[in-house]
Order: structure tokens, then C-alpha cells, then sequence
């Protein structure tokens, strides 16, 4: 079941769009961190690594589903789907994709754009109603189905996995590697972003990272990075517990905190670490 899930991006505006308006390129080309968004694993200064190898972002996609889904299994995840009253609309689908926040639509958009007969298309006029709300109008539970049935099919499952990188973890990724930051450091802005959203608001991604800069200097900087990394936590801390939704600060204290106190930066297995006081490992 999931637990948690980021603010709105922006209200009224689809998430593209919100990103935009953000860096000033065009919905379609970005999502939104603060820039420079484009890294390569050879900018990273710090410890090192690359959270977008294959074995570290199947790790990360892992880490992000015990808390998110209480399971490790995130592949089993494209299929959720349910209201879990926090004014967003459904969560559905790997990453939480909200109908009330924009990257459901776009997601269901993109997904159109590639398959033109899906189950989803003709559930968009009521997605772009309800974008920005809480609202089932016009969805309900025959969208519900609609989502199970595309869900069990691999174009929908790439769907997800195109929009869950675009927005969220390529630009989170991209931003570690920047910042100077290894594995662990990119993963901690991946786990942030899924939660908080991009934007530059004080409680997005971007404000939480503005936040830590005004304590730390990242290792790109020429800081030290388990310090700027603690001051990005704590910041992080801040804003969690000032949602309800969120105010369960476990991710960050038993799981992210747990790795960085061990100097694990590369983010290397085996792996311990309990959320919400269930345990879990990766070996």
C-alpha cells in the first residue's frame, strides 16, 4: 500500500507545463530541476558513481518501492492504482503518477501519442478536467479497469518507465552528478523529487536544495559532501513534517540517513535499512 506522495507541482498547470514556465524551454524538452540538468557520470567530483547503471537504478528503483509500496517488487507496480486521500487525486502506477497533479495526464498522453487504441485515451477530456483537483469526475471505477487492463500490457509498463525517467529520475540523476554528488547523493535527490516534485517552490525539490546550498557546499563546490548531503536531509526533514502525509520522516532516518552515517556514497550492497519500521535488504 503506498504511504506517501509528493505536493502538487503546480496547481493548474500539467507538470510539462509547470517546468516550463520553470527553465523557460519548451514542455516537452525537460523536467524540472534547478539547471545545469545535462552530466556526465565524469562530472561526478565526489565519491563517485552513477546512479543510472543498470544495477544502481534497479537498486534505487527498489529502495524507492519499500517505502513508496512497502514492497521491493516495484515491477508488480505498474498495475496500482487507488485515491489514498491526500487531495491528489489517484496515485497510480511505479511512481505514483496523481491525476491531480499532471504527470498522470501526461503520462496517459504520451502513452496515447505511441498507442493511439489503448484502454486510456478516451478517459483524456476527463483527465484534463480533473487535473489540479482531487476529483474523480468522469473516471471512477471504469478508469480504474482501464488502468489494470493497460497496465498488463508492455507498451503501457514502457510508458511508465519513459515518464518516471523524463520527470523524475534522469533530472534528478543528472543534478547529483553536477552537484558533485556519488550514488547515494543521487539517489537521495531521486527519492526527494519522487516525493516533493520538481520546481523551485520551498517545498519542491529545488527548494529543499536551495535550502541545504544556504548550510553546505556540495562536493562540486568544493564542500564536503556527507556534510552537504546531512544538510540536505535535514532540509528535506523540514518539509516532510510539515504534511501530514509525510510527517513519518523513516525514509530519510532508517533508510538514507543509515547509509550515509556508514559512508556508503556508491550506494554498494548488501544493503539494510527499515521504513516505517519494516525491515528490508538487498544483497
Amino acid at each position: 500500500m503506498r504511504k506517501t506522495m509528493r505536493p502538487a507541482l503546480v496547481a493548474g498547470l500539467t507538470a510539462a507545463s509547470a517546468l516550463a514556465l520553470v527553465l523557460g524551454t519548451p514542455a516537452v524538452s525537460a523536467a524540472a530541476v534547478p539547471a545545469p540538468l545535462a552530466a556526465s557520470a565524469s562530472s561526478v567530483l565526489g565519491s563517485g558513481g552513477d546512479l543510472a547503471s543498470p544495477e544502481k537504478k534497479e537498486i534505487a528503483m527498489e529502495l524507492v518501492s519499500s517505502a513508496e509500496n512497502s514492497s521491493l517488487d516495484w515491477k508488480k507496480q505498474y498495475s496500482y492504482i487507488e485515491d489514498i486521500g491526500d487531495g491528489r487525486g489517484y496515485t497510480a502506477g511505479i511512481i505514483g503518477f496523481c491525476s491531480g497533479t499532471g504527470d498522470m495526464l501526461e503520462l496517459v498522453q504520451a502513452y496515447t501519442n505511441s498507442v493511439p487504441d489503448n484502454p486510456l485515451a478516451k478517459f483524456l477530456p476527463a483527465l484534463e478536467k480533473v487535473n489540479g483537483s482531487a476529483s474523480h469526475e468522469g473516471l471512477g471505477s471504469a478508469f480504474e479497469s482501464a488502468w489494470k487492463e493497460a497496465a498488463a500490457t508492455k507498451e503501457f509498463q514502457a510508458a511508465q518507465d519513459s515518464e518516471r525517467d523524463r520527470v523524475y529520475f534522469d533530472p534528478a540523476v543528472n543534478q547529483g552528478k553536477s552537484d558533485g554528488l556519488g550514488a547515494l547523493g543521487q539517489f537521495i535527490y531521486y527519492d526527494a523529487i519522487v516525493m516533493h516534485g520538481p520546481g523551485t517552490s520551498t517545498d519542491s525539490f529545488g527548494g529543499i536544495r536551495d535550502a541545504a546550498l544556504a548550510k553546505a557546499k556540495p562536493p562540486a563546490q568544493g564542500g564536503d559532501e556527507t556534510a552537504y548531503l546531512k544538510a540536505f536531509l535535514d532540509a528535506r526533514k523540514v518539509v516532510m513534517k510539515k504534511e501530514e502525509a509525510h510527517a513519518d520522516t523513516s525514509r530519510v532516518d532508517t533508510e538514507q540517513l543509515v547509509f550515509l552515517n556508514d559512508g556508503n556514497l556508491d550506494l554498494h550492497t548488501p544493503l539494510k535499512w527499515k521504513v516505517y519500521g519494516d525491515p528490508y535488504e538487498i544483497n
